[in-house]
């Protein structure tokens, strides 16, 4: 069964992903990153390429020809999926085929909005019978 994270209280979405994106690939572990748009994508693309301040994060889109040999896949679109193993979701519903991976995190702003969509996921998973852990990183030096 997937595991799922929820990673709350969190004052930057993407410095957040960037670290968890960094910690994944130092352990060897290959890495979704489902966005909700396309411009997003290109946000989180750029921002990629500049994390950390003296490298970066190998990745690229689905569908590029070099992605079954990439760590991070960024994409907007949920096909195909490429690696099973970690699902960042930064959109605002639930992905239709998370239970597809080993593991699911989700990133939670403090922006009220960003709340209200996370709690309904929150709800969509507890209901299915997901064990969800929580990691509170208020105060946290990379929340």
């Amino acid at each position: 069964m997937t595991q799922i994270d929820f990673y709350v209280h969190v004052s930057n979405k993407l410095q957040t992903l960037c670290t968890l994106a960094a910690k994944a690939l130092a352990r060897d572990v290959r890495m979704m990153v489902l966005t909700p748009d396309a411009e997003t994508t290109e946000q989180v693309d750029r921002l990629l390429w500049s994390q950390p301040s003296i490298g970066f994060l190998p990745h690229c889109r689905a569908h590029h020809r070099l992605a079954p040999l990439t760590p991070i896949i960024v994409d907007h679109l949920a096909d195909p999926v490429v690696h099973e193993q970690v699902l960042v979701n930064l959109c605002p519903d639930s992905p239709a085929a998370f239970s597809r991976f080993e593991r699911l995190i989700e990133i939670v702003s403090l922006d009220e909005a960003d709340r209200n969509l996370a709690r309904a996921r929150f709800r969509f998973y507890r209901d299915r019978g997901y064990e969800i852990r929580t990691h509170d990183l208020a105060g946290s030096a990379w929340a």
